[in-house]
């Protein structure tokens, strides 16, 4: 046996491995879940066959038993159900939720019982047949004319067939419906491939043991071309089974950073507010981060609600829908013009000198904020819903410091000279 052949065997099982070990977690913690039931012993099935099916191990499990050839109706058995496998996955993902259903629990156990059945019939037709010849590599065509373990060769290998086929068709049919998510679309992609070029495994297998029966020797198909297959197949069947949660977890992770960075500029303005910074630790997740930053920026925001303008926003505004802006970028621009007239109004405050007679009477009116409404009852309270809900669009326009100050000079300009938004 070569090096190559023997890598091309446990490639396949690393890839596969790595498969299980993403899905494991999801599987062990909604194991009352069908459908990652079912993708959880795909998976399981798919790495022991690629385990035991490696020539050295056929050596192995024949030596350890004494039992020449042993190897075969175990690596048959756990290709079978492999097999079924494939069908329980295609039952629970093709009805969802409604696996409780009595549709579903038929289907369920006709697929167990015809390959348990099958895996049964695959050990007695190994008893009753007489192989005892050791083979690793070409047991299939040495003994493709031996009776009873000729029928067990085909027996194994129609059923693996039907079932590659059936799901086959129905994951490359999936993979063209309207609304699925890019990444499950390029995993069910990658699914039916593999499931395509397990056809080929078949193909390749059964050819090679009919030519057997006319005479004629194709045993390259079945050393050579069906081994290939079969790895190439598992590869992108953990492949398919990988995209869909690597790529979801790596775009949610750029789009969580992403959201981080973009709320830069106002953190940076909000620790002139505060005089300090968002905590931070090394160790922190990239979600507990974005929580503590915008948690830093929201309370940075209340602190300065007293020094707000609704009225330099809403000039602001009408002076960047007349500058062109779009109306949310108009809106995102005017509540960062308002808040940064909001941060020179606080430090202006904070620099004026206490007069005496308020210190000594603690009127509230000589303490109130040149901004901030005198009505005790708050209802000229200026509004900070917008600020505190979309701090990522107006941080997002604070990198943009010529439009806010184009749209600041012209809220600044006076009424009459204001053109109209038609």
């Amino acid at each position: 046996m070569s090096q190559g052949l023997y890598v091309s065997f446990w490639l396949p099982t690393v890839v596969l491995g790595a498969a299980l070990a993403i899905k494991l977690p999801s599987i062990l913690k909604l194991w009352r879940d069908p459908l990652l039931r079912a993708v959880g012993g795909l998976l399981v099935f798919a790495c022991a066959v690629f385990v035991f099916a490696a020539p050295k191990t056929i050596a192995w499990t024949n030596r350890v038993t004494g039992v020449p050839n042993i190897a075969a109706p175990w690596v048959y058995s756990l290709l079978t159900a492999l097999s079924a496998s494939w069908l329980l996955l295609i039952i629970a993902w093709r009805n969802g939720r409604t696996e409780r259903s009595a549709q579903t629990r038929r289907a369920t156990r006709w697929v167990v019982s015809v390959y348990a059945g099958v895996v049964v019939a695959l050990w007695v037709l190994f008893a009753l047949a007489d192989v005892p010849v050791e083979q690793i590599r070409d047991l299939d065509t040495y003994y493709a004319n031996t009776p009873f373990m000729r029928e067990e060769i085909l027996l194994y290998l129609l059923a693996h067939t039907v079932a590659c086929s059936v799901t086959a068709r129905l994951v490359w049919n999936w993979s063209r419906t309207e609304g699925l998510d890019a990444w499950l679309r390029w995993g069910l992609r990658f699914l039916g491939a593999g499931y395509v070029t397990n056809l080929l495994f078949s193909a390749a297998k059964l050819t090679a043991v009919g030519a057997r029966w006319t005479g004629h020797d194709l045993d390259w198909l079945n050393t050579n071309i069906a081994p290939s297959a079969a790895c190439i197949a598992a590869t992108l069947v953990a492949i398919g089974f990988i995209v869909p949660h690597a790529g979801q977890y790596l775009q949610e992770r750029w789009r969580i950073r992403r959201r981080h960075r973009s709320l830069r500029p106002l953190s940076r303005l909000m620790r002139s507010v505060t005089g300090a910074r968002e905590p931070f630790d090394l160790r922190a997740t990239p979600e507990l981060r974005l929580i503590r930053r915008e948690t830093f920026i929201r309370d940075a925001l209340l602190q300065l609600a007293r020094y707000l303008d609704d009225d330099l926003r809403a000039r602001s505004y009408d002076a960047g829908v007349a500058l062109g802006f779009e109306r949310g970028r108009a809106q995102a621009l005017a509540a960062a013009v308002s808040l940064l007239d909001a941060v020179e109004a606080r430090t202006r405050a904070l620099r004026r000198p206490e007069p005496p007679a308020a210190a000594s009477t603690g009127s509230p009116a000589s303490t109130a904020s040149p901004v901030a409404s005198a009505d005790p009852s708050g209802s000229s309270r200026p509004d900070t819903t917008y600020l505190l809900r979309e701090i990522q669009a107006v941080s997002r326009v604070l990198r943009h410091p010529v439009d806010i100050q184009a749209v600041r000079a012209r809220a600044a300009a006076p009424a009459e000279s204001m053109s109209t938004h038609e």
